[in-house]
């Protein structure tokens, strides 16, 4: 499913317009960003969890040389699934 379809399926779920469903999904991805970006958990109960890892710095191996080259440290998004949600997918 892309994001057309799930605003199609939100649009026709709700009664909303496709416009509409199409702010309101915008709007909710809008907040999970702004959320992780200040540090916080989304925590949707029943759904999953939303947090922020923190990826220390390695060394690893271009592949093209052979040369070793450091890879700098990162946040990484993550997604844990809730209960429900591996209950609806098992």
């Amino acid at each position: 499913m892309n994001k057309y379809e799930l605003v199609t399926f939100v649009a026709e779920s709700t009664g909303l317009g496709r416009v509409d469903s199409g702010r309101a999904l915008d709007a909710a991805l809008e907040a999970i960003q702004v959320a992780l970006r200040a540090g916080d958990d989304v925590r949707l109960v029943g759904f999953g969890t939303f947090h922020v890892t923190h990826r220390k710095a390695l060394s690893g191996r271009n592949p093209r040389t052979g040369d070793p080259m450091l890879l700098g440290a990162s946040n990484q998004p993550k997604f844990t699934p809730g209960k429900l949600l591996k209950a609806a997918v098992n």
